[in-house]
């Protein structure tokens, strides 16, 4: 008998994470649900806060933008393709691994599902 107490979930059109509805509407990333979109800017934002005043953490971000734009193309491409990783798995290990550490894993499963040639021994 189906849980209809079930909490209500969006899956996002571009990476295919099945997530909670962000409270309050707002707008989305071209290519993501808002839910998606939320999580990412809450995951990200202690970073983009230092940024400014740090190099290195300023080319982690540049990373993060740059995979999550590869997963959520405009306009969406139909059904979402099948990640092994998401900002859901990256926000879900943060309690236990380095944010930085968990973009450039994130970075590197993303590459290799989407076919993508690799330009940089970082990525390798």
């Amino acid at each position: 008998m189906p849980d209809d107490d079930a909490a209500p979930t969006e899956v996002c059109p571009g990476c295919g994470a099945v997530l909670a509805p962000a409270p309050g509407a707002g707008p989305a990333h071209p290519g993501a649900s808002v839910s998606c979109t939320r999580l990412f800017e809450v995951t990200l934002r202690g970073l983009r806060e230092e940024a400014a005043a740090d190099a290195g953490v300023a080319a982690v971000v540049r990373e993060a933008d740059a995979t999550y734009d590869l997963q959520h193309p405009v306009p969406p491409a139909g059904a979402p393709r099948a990640w092994r990783t998401t900002i859901a798995d990256v926000a879900a290990d943060l309690d236990v691994i380095d944010l930085a550490v968990l973009v450039g894993t994130w970075r590197r499963t993303v590459l290799e599902d989407a076919g993508a040639p690799r330009r940089d021994e970082r990525y390798r």
